[in-house]
């Protein structure tokens, strides 16, 4: 149901590409009835959602309201604009605004609606710092007025100097943003080299000091806000819990237990892809005496013995030892998976990977730079094939082998694309330059390997690895945003501004079709492609925006074929996205970072370990030999065979704690909070837990701290 859901979610939003004006026009008919077949669904998932709901409930959750009314005022302008169209009479597609509410308000996305609950959260702290930065900006524009108004000065193209106060804060405002520094400044510089003194004032007070400020408030309070959602998740599962053991529990002499029956047929209901063996470990972790049942404590944390990814790692010998087992153990074959083993081998070819990097920077065109690109490819080659001499081949290419995966898919690719190169040169005169490209293109993604190298790299990595679930959510928030002004940016300036080919001899052609543009920075900088003449082009112009450099000229261009109050349009977008969302993803990374830096193992994942080692079918992780070449890998040999001193095994299984990086930063924030609330303590009520407010801290006293 998520896949369909998000299926017609985003077929829905790519109509506008196919919806005039459009990219790649579709009749109004067709277009029409995947929009009614996308509102159907929608429906139809809402009213699956009602069923399996309590009406009390459903009714009073403002997502599903939300979703019938925007799918009512979808219905309603469809109708209205395909009457007009029947009478040849033009309108507005306005509910086109209201597509991204399907994003936000299912169900499936609650990601991207705790996002949005962090910017409403954080508005209010924003929005007196705003007014206080909207104050210093207005003071400093009248400063200016009267400055530098009244000394006839000209800009570079010959117009008057800081003559209109709301040019002037149009102005200064882009300042603040550096995008036309320093420019709007040299006319006056020009005049008076003491004039300079008001400009640095500007950008230190407004620049770095209420943009920092900006930064800080939206940090403060983002962190707050997550902080109070989070612990809202964390007293609702260990609340959760606890009705649950309540329902389940026996009485066992003074207290009250949980069967090892019962728990067992429960573990895997809720559980059934985890393998028996699995299922075992945690048994003996709940029930550590093996009285043959388990306490409340230990129940409660049976949420988080299933949410710790613990890897069985299956004993396996190599299929050269089965089949060639005296050619595999002798002394020249021991030697030789030896060295690879050693970390010398890895720091060799990291060293051979520098130096291709200095000949892929050389001409291309000296036939000893070819040459030396195949003695380049046959030693990764060779170092391929040694690891895989080595490593029990279905461990090396485990499903967790992202740089095994990496290195092999990049080397046999360029292998193919080099040779199919060579062939072509060779036998014809015809020479691909897209087959080159991609030559290229390959040799320096092998530079990428270095990367997981080197131990500061990794702890980077790791990082960006685990805040990707997160960022899909940012990127979910920003399509929303985009969405909605590409859609008001076509209905304000479609058809305003055209692209011609260079050759044109079309009228207007190099004012992109506009004699209102003419000598304007917009069209001598050939900006004319960046329009909004269709969705794609719209996006393209938005992503510009959001870069920030020369966002004034194409705010200048757009008022200048429309109105003046048309840059309000473009503050209202660097508003929101540079400033609040932005921001708030810096936070996001910020918070991510402290996180990986500082957070030790849960006690919980001691307990497995411990239990792991107790059982004599472990491994640990950071006793792992050559962690860069095979981190996390599921192997015996590579597990079982290190300096780390775990004794070998060769039969059956062991087990061990899945990687940091695959480990997401939600995860590690509940974490954080679920240990400062006591077992005995079963928190406050639902409807209590749903209105806590943001705190800096989990109160003693819960029930003060919530609100009435």
């Amino acid at each position: 149901m998520r896949t369909v859901t998000y299926f017609f979610i985003f077929l829905n939003l790519s109509l506008a590409v196919f919806e005039e004006p459009a990219v790649y026009p579709l009749p109004f008919l067709v277009t029409s009835l995947v929009e009614v077949l996308c509102l159907l669904v929608f429906f139809g998932r809402l009213t699956h959602f009602a069923k399996v709901t309590f009406r009390n409930v459903f009714w009073k959750d403002t997502k599903n309201i939300c979703i019938m009314v925007a799918i009512l005022l979808s219905l309603t302008d469809l109708a209205i604009y395909g009457v007009l169209r029947i009478y040849n009479v033009s309108s507005i597609r306005w509910s086109r605004i209201v597509r991204p509410i399907f994003l936000i308000n299912f169900a499936e996305s609650r990601q991207i609606r705790r996002a949005f609950r962090s910017i409403r959260n954080t508005l209010p702290e924003i929005t007196y710092v705003f007014l206080l930065f909207m104050f210093s900006l207005l003071m400093f524009s009248l400063m200016a007025l009267k400055l530098f108004g009244e000394r006839n000065l000209q800009t570079a193209e010959g117009l008057p100097y800081f003559k209109n106060y709301l040019g002037i804060v149009f102005d200064l405002y882009v300042l603040v943003t550096t995008a036309n520094s320093p420019d709007v400044m040299m006319p006056a510089f020009d005049f008076s080299s003491w004039y300079a003194l008001f400009f640095i004032a500007f950008v230190i007070v407004n620049t770095y000091i209420f943009m920092s400020l900006f930064l800080a408030v939206v940090y403060n309070n983002y962190k707050k806000h997550l902080k109070n959602e989070i612990r809202k998740l964390a007293y609702m599962k260990h609340r959760k819990m606890i009705e649950a053991f309540n329902l389940l529990k026996e009485e066992e002499g003074a207290q009250f237990v949980v069967r090892e029956a019962r728990w067992k047929e429960l573990v895997k209901l809720v559980a059934p892809d985890i393998s028996s063996s699995h299922r075992e470990l945690l048994l003996r972790i709940s029930d550590d005496e093996q009285k043959g049942f388990i306490d409340k404590k230990s129940f409660v944390q049976l949420a988080d013995l299933l949410n710790i990814q613990v890897v069985t790692l299956k004993i396996r010998s190599h299929p050269l030892n089965q089949w060639m087992p005296r050619v595999y153990k002798s002394a020249v074959s021991q030697f030789l998976r030896s060295m690879v083993r050693h970390r010398g081998f890895v720091w060799t070819y990291d060293v051979i990977i520098l130096i291709n990097a200095v000949f892929i920077a050389l001409d291309e065109a000296s036939p000893y730079i070819s040459y030396a690109e195949w003695v380049f490819l046959a030693l990764y080659i060779t170092e391929i094939l040694l690891k895989v001499y080595t490593y029990e081949p279905r461990a090396f290419f485990g499903k967790n082998q992202f740089w095994n995966w990496f290195d092999t898919l990049i080397i046999f690719a360029a292998l193919t694309a080099t040779i199919l190169n060579t062939t072509l040169k060779s036998t014809t005169k015809y020479n691909s330059q897209q087959i080159l490209d991609i030559v290229f293109i390959l040799r320096v993604l092998r530079l990428i390997r270095i990367v997981d190298s080197i131990q500061r790299f990794r702890v980077i990595m790791n990082t960006l690895i685990n805040i990707v679930p997160t960022m899909l959510t940012f990127g979910g928030l920003t399509l929303v945003v985009y969405c909605v002004f590409a859609i008001i940016g076509m209905e304000l300036f479609h058809g305003k501004i055209q692209f011609f080919p260079a050759n044109s001899n079309a009228p207007y052609a190099l004012e992109c079709g506009n004699p209102a543009l003419k000598d304007s920075l917009f069209a001598r900088g050939k900006y004319c492609k960046n329009n909004f003449n269709n969705f794609v082009s719209s996006f393209i112009v938005l992503m510009e925006l959001t870069v920030v450099n020369q966002w004034h000229v194409f705010a200048n261009g757009f008022a200048k074929v429309t109105v003046q109050p048309a840059k309000l349009y473009f503050i209202a977008f660097h508003i929101v996205m540079v400033i609040i969302i932005v921001n708030i993803f810096v936070s996001f990374i910020l918070e991510a970072f402290f996180v990986e830096y500082s957070l030790e193992k849960s006690e919980v994942e001691t307990a497995i370990e411990q239990k792991i080692q107790e059982l004599g079918m472990g491994v640990q992780e950071d006793k792992l030999q050559d962690e860069q070449l095979l981190d996390n890998m599921e192997s015996d040999e590579h597990d079982l065979e290190g300096e780390g001193g775990t004794k070998r095994q060769t039969k059956g299984l062991v087990f061990k704690i899945a990687s940091k990086r695959y480990r997401t930063v939600d995860a590690l924030l509940q974490r954080m909070f679920e240990a400062e609330i006591p077992l005995e303590d079963e928190g406050p009520s639902f409807e209590e837990i749903l209105n806590l407010s943001p705190a800096p801290a989990v109160p003693s006293n819960l029930t003060s701290e919530c609100a009435a």
